[in-house]
Order: structure tokens, then sequence, then C-alpha cells
């Protein structure tokens, strides 16, 4: 059996000096986006994966999720020799859902969202007896996530300020747990999709009403419902939480392909939209963006630049920031 530093890629970061110009800060981004299976997701599902003992091997896995998850529990389950079986919304864009298949995994799309998927696939293990492996509310996938931060801070010791796109809030609890641990002066700031707030509105103590119908450009972080687990842990170790619009979003992703030539997809390019829109103060800084996932649908070119603010590269961020 391999263990997670064997199968997990130690991602670069990349600095660009347009976008330090651009947003007045020191920007490193650590590009998840890179990762096997294209983004953070595999830590947390093989750290989950890696404990299970043979008993549990021999019913196999189940899991709900969006697309990244999926992959990375996929490629986890066949390096295991473990059967598989993951739901997912039936909106997953197709790349995600042929790169889950093409790990050895069977999918069933159900659900408008990650919330309809989750509970058929919550059933399935109620009668299955195989190993729910969550998403993000789950110790064991929190501290594969983590594994982002220790790297971000060997690869960048000066970081002052470190954002992360949250859904249900596994990579924030686990990059948060380690960075406030080791290095406390540093600020954790987490960066959820206005068209998904469940965390944010917790977090603000904001209304908690559950939204009916959920869409939007960054369906990896497009949460119905903050995680249990997760929520305490995002409430002590957080700074801030900020939101981002589908519009900031979509600027974001055009000006990381226009620039840098990365085509990330919604949720990896948040934190770098709160930054370059200002929703978090990062001028003067040494600011770490956690890229989290390049699994992008191509079919959404089209959309992106509809949604994008201007047609002009030079226009793609605001005036006051050029």
């Amino acid at each position: 059996m391999q263990c997670l530093t064997t199968i997990v890629h130690r991602t670069p970061i990349a600095e660009s000096a347009t976008f330090d110009r651009l947003t007045g800060a020191h920007l490193h981004f650590k590009l998840e986006n890179l990762q096997r299976t294209g983004s953070f997701k595999l830590r947390g599902a093989f750290n989950k994966v890696f404990y299970l003992s043979a008993e549990q091997d021999t019913k196999g896995i189940v899991t709900a999720s969006a697309g990244n998850h999926a992959q990375g529990v996929a490629l986890s389950a066949s390096k295991k020799r473990i059967r598989a079986r993951i739901y997912m919304p039936e909106s997953t864009p197709k790349t995600k859902v042929q790169a889950t298949t093409d790990y050895g995994a069977e999918v069933i799309l159900t659900g408008e969202s990650y919330q309809e998927s989750y509970e058929a696939a919550v059933h399935e293990q109620e009668t299955s007896g195989a190993t729910f492996v969550h998403a993000f509310d789950d110790y064991q996938v929190m501290a594969g996530q983590g594994t982002v931060a220790f790297e971000m801070l060997q690869q960048c010791p000066q970081l002052e300020t470190v954002l992360v796109p949250i859904g249900g809030g596994g990579l924030a609890a686990g990059v948060a747990t380690y960075l406030k641990n080791v290095k406390p002066s540093i600020r954790v700031i987490g960066v959820q999709s206005d068209h998904a707030p469940a965390m944010y509105n917790h977090y603000h103590h904001l209304s908690h009403k559950e939204q009916v119908h959920m869409s939007g450009i960054a369906e990896g972080i497009l949460v119905k419902k903050a995680g249990q687990k997760t929520l305490p842990i995002i409430a002590h170790y957080l700074d801030d939480l900020v939101t981002v619009s589908d519009q900031e979003i979509a600027d974001a992703m055009l000006l990381m392909l226009e620039r840098s030539k990365f085509f990330v997809e919604g949720a990896g390019a948040a934190a770098f939209a709160a930054a370059l829109f200002g929703r978090v103060p990062v001028q003067g800084r040494h600011v770490g963006m956690i890229v989290s996932g390049g699994n992008a649908d191509p079919e959404k070119l089209p959309m992106l630049k509809r949604l994008a603010s201007a047609c002009q590269a030079t226009k793609l961020v605001p005036d006051h920031l050029l």
C-alpha cells in the first residue's frame, strides 16, 4: 500500500508581476490545479482511504461529490483496489464525470446539487455497509487537505495572509488549523461564492435559511449546508470570511487564462477574485492564494465571456486597480 507522499504531488507556487501590480500585493499562487486528479481533493480522500481496515476494504466505499472529490476518491480506491460508488449532481461537468469513471469508479448522477447527491449516497451507505468518505466533514479528510498549508509555508515562509476557497469547509479547516498552530500571525481568510453562502452566514451570524435552488460558475464550492465538524474549526481559526460574485470569479478565471495560461475552475479562481476586487485587504502583503482546482469545463468558456465585465483583457479588473 502506498503512502500519501508517494501519491500526492508537491505542487509548485507561482508568482506574477502583472497580478502583483494589479493588486499592490505580493501574490503567491499555490497551484493545486496541477495536483493529480486536478485538485487538492486527492489529499484528503487518500488520507481517509489509506486508514481503512481490511474489513472496510471488502465492503467498499461510497461518497458524494460535485466532481473533484469524486476523482480523488476514485483514484484512491483504485490504488487500494477497492470498490467505489460515487454520487454526483446531474449538472456535474462531463469532463469530471468521465475522469471519475476512468479511474474505475461507478458514477450515479442524481439531484440538482451536492446536497441531493449526498443524501442519496448516505442512503446507499446505510443499506450496503460501505464506508462513507465525506467530501469535507471528516477529520482525516481535513488533515489530508491541511498538507497544502504545510507545503506552502515550506515554499514561502514569508507568507502573511492566506486566502482559501470554502464550500463545505474541509480545505479551510485543515489549512487554518495547521497555519494557526505553526505560525499564528498569519491571517487566514475564507472565500465563498455568494451563490452558496452557508458557511459565510454561519460565520457572520446571519440568516441560516437553506437555499432551495442553487447554481453558479463555481460548482466545486456550491454547498447548501456548512459541515458540522468543519464549522466550529473555521469559526475558531479563521480571521475572516468573504464572498465573491460569479462575475468576479469569471473575470479572475479569464485573467488567469489570459496572463498566466492557467484555465482553472471557478472554485480555483475564487481566492484570486477576492484579492482582485478588494474583498480582502492585501496591499503590501505576501499573500498565499490557493488555486484549489483546474478541472474547468471547456464548454463554459462562452458563458465566462458573457459574465466578464468587459471584452478587453485590460478591463477584466476594476479601473482603480489598473
